[in-house]
């Protein structure tokens, strides 16, 4: 455990991150689940442009990489434009 205050007022912080953080993360990736599972073309084009603004907001957050970001934002753009 630590000794110092500077030490045990940084355990606090990051523990209150890791909470944050988390919720972020699991928000997003239902959201990206949501979007995936969309049938009606017109509904997920409406959805496309939140959840592309959420990765953006993530990865300035530097809550998830920029790269898988981008590879999200590219696959789900191919399956909004893939549904019939």
């Amino acid at each position: 455990m630590a000794n110092h205050k500077s030490a045990l007022k940084r355990i606090r912080q990051n523990e209150k991150r890791r909470v944050i953080n988390r919720y972020y993360h699991k928000t997003a990736r239902t959201v990206v689940k949501v979007l995936r599972n969309e049938e009606d073309k017109a509904a997920a084009a409406l959805q496309l442009p939140s959840v592309i603004s959420l990765l953006d907001k993530l990865v300035k957050k530097n809550i998830i990489h920029k790269n898988k970001a981008a590879n999200l934002k590219s696959k789900l753009t191919k399956h909004v434009n893939k549904l019939a």
